[in-house]
């Protein structure tokens, strides 16, 4: 990914996160990423590290329509899935489906079905369920809220070719320091 990609990425997360009153940390430690795949626009992700502690965390993510974050699951992580505004898919590719509390009730998904949460609605995700999602809005505000996140070695994804970090051409100065950034 390009610097400069990145940049524009991120002042229109901040745009959309103003627009509908998301007061970020300051200093936030921000992550974008095209999964390694070159296409920010099929394939990406906009995520703001708001907490980080030993025994949880809490993300915020921007999530542009039709834009996956590929399939992959968790090992070790269990998170809530928070749709904060717009609308958001959460692709579950369970060949026997699968049992997940939706809007804290437990509920059966069956194989291949797709669930579509709404502003306000969330899913909490357990160990080794693999999902897949994307805005089915403009975009989709999404929160997460997880046990202890290790993103270099706790992300398996379906699809080998996928990498977590971009790597980053830096055409321009960074407007904001990424998670992956040396140091950050």
């Amino acid at each position: 990914m390009k610097r400069s990609e990145i940049n524009a990425a991120v002042a229109e997360a901040k745009t959309a996160f103003e627009r509908h009153g998301w007061t970020l940390p300051p200093h936030p430690r921000w992550d974008v990423t095209d999964f390694g795949l070159g296409d920010f626009g099929t394939s990406g992700l906009i995520l703001v590290n708001l907490a980080e502690q030993p025994e949880y965390c809490e993300k915020l993510m921007y999530v542009k329509r039709n834009q996956v974050t590929p399939r992959h699951f968790h090992a070790v992580k269990k998170e809530d899935i928070i749709c904060r505004w717009g609308r958001l898919v959460i692709e579950l590719p369970s060949r026997e489906g699968v049992k997940l509390q939706v809007n804290g009730e437990w509920r059966d998904i069956p194989a291949g079905e797709r669930l579509v949460l709404g502003s306000g609605e969330r899913v909490t995700l357990t160990r080794g369920v693999l999902h897949a999602f994307w805005a089915e809005s403009d975009y989709a505000i999404v929160g997460e809220v997880s046990t202890a996140n290790d993103d270099a070695n706790d992300n398996y994804f379906e699809n080998k070719r996928v990498g977590r970090f971009s790597v980053i051409d830096e055409d321009v100065a960074p407007s904001v320091r990424l998670v992956s950034d040396a140091g950050a």
